[in-house]
């Protein structure tokens, strides 16, 4: 299997698929080259591959933004017919809805991705003449992946609808709005777009909810909230933005996020990006579940040099550890998205 991640997170993801491959009795090894955004794994038995794309959720990976199963290595492809390289192993692949053509994230592959663009119209033809491809472009069928590590050598490969990334590389593209205060703001505009589908964000973050922002300035995150309409209590010894403050949804407490209590118990949501050692936040957002303070909470651990694959299993494993002990029931997962650096983004929400 061939698995994006961000460019220096090469050692984690590896680890991760791993450590969850050997759960469903999957063995193999990993193989990487630093900062490339990408990593190998090698299975030992034939097809377990293809097993493991079907039995282990992509989305219960952190660390792995897409992946696919590798059919044939790609060596040595001709300059002058790279098409024909790869049609010659045409019959490994299933009937596809989509081509991607992608590389590695890291800066060595930078240009290699221009190429794989321009190289992904004339080869789409060809897979649709052969009959590989659709006519036109269908989400709800298997993708066909070819990923190149220089412009004569790569990987073909295929990804399933139902258990993949819906986007190029795993990376989904957002605008920065003008508006925010800052670029933070993506990171929880990506992260709601990720861990809730459309008709969950519109029955969950309904406008008039309450929602507070612990370490909000100068609120990134709390302009995610106010333009969806809830009502947001930010705690920040800093100053906010004050075209915020000007909507009147923003209350401003000039607190410290761990000392703050709110006054009143009807709090939906919770977020946080404070900076500050993963274990602390993290039994932080448990402190505020056990007490029935909030019903869903969106927050970022960040991560420490080394060591940062154990770091989020202790932290994931502390949370739950204190949910388990106060009887809450609860929903958890996590990712390192595609706007988070040197940290995961966790999503919480209370269950019964």
């Amino acid at each position: 299997m061939l698995l994006h991640c961000r460019a220096g997170f090469e050692k984690e993801c590896a680890a991760e698929i791993q450590e969850r491959a050997a759960e469903h009795e999957v063995f193999g090894y990993p193989r990487l080259i630093k900062n490339s955004g990408f990593v190998l794994f090698e299975c030992y038995q034939p097809d377990d591959a293809e097993r493991l794309m079907r039995e282990l959720p992509l989305r219960s990976l952190i660390f792995a933004r897409a992946w696919f199963v590798v059919l044939a290595d790609l060596n040595e492809m001709d300059p002058a017919d790279r098409v024909a390289a790869v049609l010659e192993h045409a019959e490994l692949l299933p009937k596809a809805g989509k081509l991607w053509v992608e590389s590695g994230e890291g800066d060595d592959y930078r240009s290699l991705l221009t190429f794989c663009r321009k190289f992904t119209v004339p080869l789409r033809q060809a897979l649709r003449q052969r009959g590989v491809l659709t006519k036109a472009e269908k989400e709800n069928m298997p993708r066909i992946h070819l990923f190149l590590t220089d412009n004569q050598n790569g990987y073909l490969g295929y990804s399933r609808s139902d258990n993949g990334s819906p986007h190029f590389m795993g990376i989904e593209r957002l605008k920065f709005p003008a508006e925010a205060p800052s670029r933070s703001t993506l990171k929880l505009d990506e992260a709601i777009r990720y861990f809730l589908t459309e008709e969950q964000e519109a029955a969950r973050l309904q406008p008039g909810m309450r929602a507070v922002d612990l370490g909000a300035c100068p609120g990134g995150w709390t302009y995610q909230l106010v333009r969806r309409g809830l009502f947001v209590q930010a705690v920040d010894n800093g100053p906010m933005a004050e075209n915020l403050m000007e909507t009147g949804q923003v209350t401003h407490h000039m607190e410290d996020g761990f000392k703050y209590e709110p006054q009143r118990k009807n709090v939906t949501w919770l977020v946080c990006d404070m900076i500050e050692k993963p274990d602390r936040v993290a039994q932080l957002m448990g402190s505020w579940f056990a007490r029935g303070w909030c019903s869903e909470a969106i927050f970022n651990l960040k991560l420490p040099m080394k060591q940062r694959y154990t770091t989020v299993c202790d932290c994931l494993n502390q949370l739950t550890e204190i949910l388990d002990g106060s009887g809450v029931g609860f929903e958890l997962q996590a990712k390192h998205l595609y706007h988070d650096r040197e940290e995961i983004t966790v999503y919480l929400r209370r269950r019964g």
